[in-house]
This record gives C-alpha cells, structure tokens and sequence, in this order.
C-alpha cells in the first residue's frame, strides 16, 4: 500500500457496514479518504475509531449517489479541493426483501435501487475516471458487487416472504460494467485498474435478513473480510488487475 499514502480515494455508501471499514482501513494505510454519504455525520463519527494521527486523513462528504448532479458537483469539489481522485471504492448499495418484482407499487422501490447500484456506479466512475485520465494517473475503480452478480439460487421456503426483487439485475449490471469500464480504459491505455469484488452473505445493516441476530447460525462473512479483500487488490503491483474476485463464507453453497 506504500505507493497510495496521501493519493486520495473516494468510497461511496461509507457511513455504515462494509463502507465504514473500508474508510477506516484506508484512512490508517495513509490514503486521504472521502467518505460519501447521505448520512456524513455518521462518517464523521468514524474518526473516533481511528488512531489520532490518523483522524485528519477522514474527509466526510455529503453526497447522494442517486443524483447525478449531486455526484458531479462533489467530484469537482473533491479535485478542486485535493487535485484530483486517485482510487474509487463505488460501495453504495440497497436492497429490499419485502417487495416482489411481480406486484403493484413497488416502482419506487425499483427506481431506487437501479439508481444507487447500476448509474450511481456509472455516474461515480465517469467523473472519477475523468480525473485520473486528465493526470495520466493510473488509478484504481474498485466496485463492491455481489455474488447475486454472478448467479441468483432459489430462495428456500423457509425463507418466507425473503425476494431478492431487482437486485441481482443490478448487480449483474456491475458485473458487466466492470468489463465494460475495463475495455474502455484498456483501449485509451490509460492503466486504471477496474475491479469487482463480489461477497456472499454479509453481516450489514443492508435489511433485517443480514443482521446479526438473524446470521446467527448461518455462514456469513463480516464487512472488515470486505475491506480487507479492497485493500489486498490495491496493494498488487502495476502490472497485475484483479478482475474480479468472489468471496464466500466456509461452509456455504
């Protein structure tokens, strides 16, 4: 992680969960850190949780990834500010197991979830991207997928009223636009580095099916097992990009 002290890293959806610890465990490897979100004073309050000398690398930023307007108009912020964005961590993500695909009223819930997954990543890397391309800065885009992104299992009965919705749909768009931000980068020779890492079941606040107490007694993994797997694709050499990796507690299909 030597040659990214003091570059600057953007990390979206960072005030809870697996952005809170990505935030964190940049902001201690030296990175200068914007933390995004709509929530920033919940990033703010992440200092707390870092050593002193390291507090001031912790920038929290309002930002809503929903809004492209709002994405544009804090990019530029950031560069003016900074000089420029060196790594992306696009980590912004929901999902709700409550609604169907197949019934009325749920087209907010829809909205939503298509606008912070697929074009709150798209709209993030453009201006990211954009950046490094004008420094001739070969960067880092790491985006936060899912294994949903790569295949989508029956839901046992079991579960109940459990609907994964337009979730996997978008997370199989990242997938795909991992490859596709890959191709357009490789074509400009630019050396940005485009990753997805894809994890099984987490342990976040994302909805009560992946809370602690309802992970109890199944296989899970923990948001720093995420933010550990950010920083271990960071920390590669030039020459090597790590595509994608996925990510699966032991004992689980």
């Amino acid at each position: 992680m030597d040659r990214w002290v003091n570059k600057v890293a953007v990390v979206t959806g960072a005030s809870s969960g697996i952005g809170a610890e990505i935030v964190k465990d940049l902001a201690r490897a030296g990175m200068i850190v914007m933390g995004l979100a709509r929530r920033s004073d919940r990033v703010k309050a992440l200092k707390s949780d870092l050593p002193e000398e390291k507090r001031s690398n912790l920038h929290a930023i309002k930002c809503d990834v929903t809004n492209e307007e709002e994405i544009v108009a804090v990019f530029s912020q950031i560069i003016k500010d900074f000089g420029g964005i060196d790594v992306l961590v696009n980590n912004a993500g929901i999902g709700n197991s409550s609604r169907k695909l197949l019934e009325h009223g749920n087209s907010d819930l829809i909205n939503d979830t298509v606008n912070t997954n697929l074009l709150g990543v798209v709209f993030c890397t453009r201006e990211a991207v954009m950046s490094m391309k004008k420094r001739s800065f070969p960067g880092h885009v790491i985006n936060i997928n899912s294994i949903l992104g790569h295949s989508i299992p029956m839901i046992p009965e079991q579960f109940g009223d459990f609907n994964f919705n337009i979730y996997p749909a978008t997370k199989y768009g990242v997938t795909a636009l991992t490859e596709s931000f890959r191709q357009e980068c490789f074509k400009e020779r630019m050396g940005v580095k485009i990753t997805s890492i894809s994890p099984g079941v987490v342990q976040t606040d994302i909805g009560p099916a992946f809370s602690a107490e309802a992970l109890k007694d199944q296989p899970h993994l923990k948001p720093t097992d995420i933010s550990n797997a950010v920083v271990y694709v960071l920390s590669t050499p030039p020459h090597v990009n790590v595509q994608e990796l996925l990510i699966r507690p032991t004992c689980s299909l």
